[in-house]
């Protein structure tokens, strides 16, 4: 018995009033909880006591281990940092006495920013240090600034519509095919050769018969994807054949039985690039057509059904959300034989000061980081050393680069939104 919580307490319960035990539980090999949705969903289910039993540890030992840790951030002996919240401010030249400021910007997935931004405080403490010296001479600081991606992106578009390098990042992360590969946003930058980065050796997941993320340009480097993939509410095919593919989607037999996701831009954008590219004009008509709702992932985990008039029987979902599915639910995941299609996570270099941030890159290149978006959030990495822990059937579905260069990224996602959203009646 302690005073802070008890053993038969959710784990949501006291990760909410001590969240600094959160790194404890998740060292422990609850890795989930690291991501504040599923912590929610999965800590909500189960009790401290039954979660350790299940990893078969010692509860006293770990009782007592928390406690220490409650006691140590109370007393503020060491630095309780809400990793969730925390971002570096934006820095004035006075405030910096005139040096040059590198800045290392963008936007992380959820599921995997909290896990990220500490190993790359702690990267970033010791670089800082072991560079004072050079930091000094070469009159120069680094700076960073990584957002939660469901704050969006539109801070990082006001930048690239301002047309001027220098108000960008040195070093720029992020999804998004809009931000990109518009030539009226990071495009033009990347014409005029201003940014670049390249992965020469790419995981055999992404670098095979199948698919190739690499890019022969060298202007871009995808470091993970966000696979897309479906969650089929089998309680309501109703005889319909279990879908197996992208095309089985947009057959008659699944019109306004689809949940889109709109909510995540990203995501959809992806979605209906890869369906024009394979199935044209005809295959966003028939997306359209299938569209039923909008509904976040965490909805239909949760109750197996969505809170609108018609229930979706599919949702196109991030691959994370099906590790949520709890048992003896009627939802089921399908990874389409076709391939979960790919959302890319990217990476830029600016040119002219990809000196001074190599160390950075090679950061977010590393095996280390790789394991972090495969491990924390199921977003398969594209570092050659990683283990994905995908079968060989699960395979996935690119745009393709050839795509990307002949189309006008952004023109194209302006039709292709426009004919979906007539074709569902929106």
């Amino acid at each position: 018995m302690n005073n802070y919580f008890l053993m038969n307490e959710t784990i949501f319960d006291i990760t909410e009033r001590y969240p600094e035990v959160i790194r404890y539980l998740a060292g422990k090999g609850f890795t989930p909880l690291t991501n504040p949705v599923m912590r929610k969903m999965m800590g909500k289910k189960i009790t401290l006591e039954k979660a350790l039993a299940s990893k078969k540890l010692d509860p006293v030992r770990c009782e007592q281990e928390l406690v220490e840790i409650i006691e140590r951030s109370a007393s503020g002996s060491f630095a309780s940092i809400d990793l969730s919240l925390k971002t570096k401010p934006q820095y004035d030249a006075e405030q910096d006495d005139g040096k040059q400021i590198v800045r290392i910007e963008g936007v992380l997935p959820c599921p995997i920013r909290i896990p990220l931004l500490e190993s790359f405080e702690s990267f970033y403490t010791d670089y800082i240090e072991t560079h004072k010296t050079v930091l000094e001479e070469k009159n120069y600081k680094i700076r960073y600034d990584l957002r939660s991606a469901n704050l969006g992106i539109d801070w990082i578009i006001d930048l690239a519509k301002t047309g001027k390098k220098e108000n960008l990042p040195d070093v720029l992360l992020s999804a998004g095919f809009e931000l990109f590969f518009d030539k009226k946003l990071m495009g033009s930058f990347i014409e005029q050769k201003e940014f670049h980065c390249s992965i020469e050796t790419m995981n055999k997941d992404f670098c095979n018969d199948k698919i190739d993320l690499r890019d022969d340009k060298k202007n871009y480097a995808i470091i993970g994807v966000v696979p897309a993939i479906m969650m089929v509410n089998t309680a309501l095919l109703d005889g319909r054949k279990m879908p197996e593919t992208w095309e089985d989607i947009l057959s008659p037999e699944f019109e306004h039985s689809v949940a889109i996701p709109f909510g995540d831009l990203d995501l959809f954008n992806s979605v209906i690039l890869n369906i024009y590219a394979r199935f044209g004009d005809e295959g966003i008509e028939k997306l359209g057509k299938a569209c039923s709702t909008y509904m976040h992932p965490a909805q239909m985990v949760k109750t197996g059904k969505a809170a609108a008039p018609v229930q979706p029987i599919v949702s196109i979902s991030p691959y994370f959300f099906s590790k949520m599915i709890p048992e003896q639910s009627p939802l089921t995941t399908v990874w389409p034989k076709d391939g979960a299609i790919v959302a890319p996570i990217f990476m830029l270099v600016k040119k002219d000061t990809e000196a001074l941030t190599k160390d950075f890159v090679s950061f977010f290149l590393s095996e280390k980081t790789g394991n972090v978006f495969a491990r924390s959030g199921f977003f398969p990495s594209t570092n050659p050393a990683v283990d994905n822990r995908l079968s060989k059937d699960k395979t996935f579905s690119w745009v393709g680069w050839d795509f990307i260069y002949n189309n006008d990224i952004g023109v194209l996602l302006e039709k292709i939104k426009a004919d979906f959203s007539r074709a569902a009646g929106l």
